[in-house]
């Protein structure tokens, strides 16, 4: 008896924990697919009319696309699509990327929009940490996460049912110009590379302009941000630096006068929700010395054979990075200038930037 009543208790704890079991597996399967419900991309059809920053033709259709980066963060984006274009097909897609301390309606819109009325598929995103993208706290620099949000871009475009995924380029301005290189290093389904106005954002804050900063200068900024950081950390105020000034006097140097036209002016302002007129443009101070470790150009010869193409104004005081980029890449590359324009003309000045030559050098790559 006494035998039967302990074979009776193991059984009831066996078909206790099998049921523990099967309901723990039933959560977990649940949660899985509750966190796989939550990072699958989004697309919403929505108006350009409120925008001021760009134009989109009655040939363009416009939506609003969410989906996630490898770090589990919402990258926001602006995808355009020809209305004529047969989603029955696939097509080739462009990736672009906004400048740095911008976002997506600034600049990126404009190249975006522009190719798309020219056939292309193509998708301005917002960087983490800017704009409509994930990231706290606002408006960090992380140059690695920069680069992640590409490929995101890519991995979302690539798995559209529309889009050939073995013909996706990419396209950066400004800042993103060195992220979209940092980013093709390691992903070569970025078949063709091309940027315009591009800043190396690791030698702009290392050694600045015409390398005119000196290694006190950049030990200086580097012992700001590191003394910031206690501040910080015991709760005390954000810091942020750099960006465009808010005002003009008469000793306000030239390439601030040329970024605060655009940025400070109905010309490019423009204030995403996530920030304020005072604070666009302008990183954390903390981390912005991250740029310091920043190389984008190192390797940037494993990049071929795939094509590249650098776009500058040869006004440009920003001109020294498309040539650094220029002399490392490998074969094939180009180095095209735009006679009589300066770093920010070609932002959004669609009479200047070179249509073109980026209608031509996509469509020659991307096939």
């Amino acid at each position: 008896m006494k035998k039967i009543m302990i074979v009776a208790v193991a059984s009831l704890m066996f078909l206790g924990q099998s049921c523990t079991q099967k309901k723990d597996g039933q959560n977990a399967a649940t949660e899985k697919q509750e966190q796989t419900k939550k990072r699958e991309p989004t697309m919403e059809a929505i108006s350009a009319k409120d925008y001021t920053t760009f134009k989109v033709s009655d040939k363009v259709e416009l939506y609003r696309v969410s989906f996630k980066n490898q770090y589990n963060m919402e990258v926001v984006g602006h995808l355009f699509i020809p209305k004529s274009l047969d989603r029955n097909q696939k097509h080739p897609a462009i990736v672009v990327g906004h400048p740095m301390g911008a976002v997506k309606e600034q600049s990126a819109d404009v190249y975006a929009s522009t190719l798309t009325d020219r056939g292309f598929i193509t998708m301005a995103i917002d960087l983490s940490f800017w704009g409509e993208s994930a990231g706290d706290p606002r408006q960090l620099v992380s140059p690695d996460i920069y680069a992640e949000d590409f490929s995101a871009a890519v991995d979302f475009l690539g798995t559209r049912p529309f889009v050939d995924r073995n013909n996706i380029g990419v396209l950066g301005v400004c800042g993103s110009g060195s992220f979209v290189v940092s980013a093709a290093k390691i992903d070569p389904r970025m078949k063709a590379i091309a940027t315009v106005s591009m800043y190396d954002m690791g030698s702009a804050n290392r050694n600045a302009l015409n390398h005119s900063q000196t290694l006190e200068q950049r030990k200086k900024i580097i012992a700001d941000a590191a003394e910031q950081r206690y501040v910080e950390f015991t709760g005390g105020e954000t810091k942020y630096t750099s960006g465009t000034v808010h005002k003009l006097d008469a000793n306000t140097p030239a390439v601030q006068r040329e970024f605060y036209d655009f940025y400070r002016t109905p010309r490019g302002e423009y204030t995403p929700k996530s920030s304020t007129p005072e604070l666009t443009t302008h990183p954390t101070l903390t981390s912005n010395v991250k740029f310091m470790n920043f190389y984008p150009f190192d390797d940037i010869e494993t990049i071929s054979p795939r094509p590249m193409l650098f776009i500058t104004g040869d006004q440009a005081h920003s001109k020294e990075f498309s040539e650094d980029a220029y002399k490392r890449a490998g074969q094939p590359k180009e180095l095209y200038y735009v006679k009589g324009a300066g770093h920010v003309d070609l932002y959004d000045k669609t009479d200047l930037i070179p249509f073109d030559k980026l209608e031509t050098f996509f469509k020659e790559h991307l096939k």
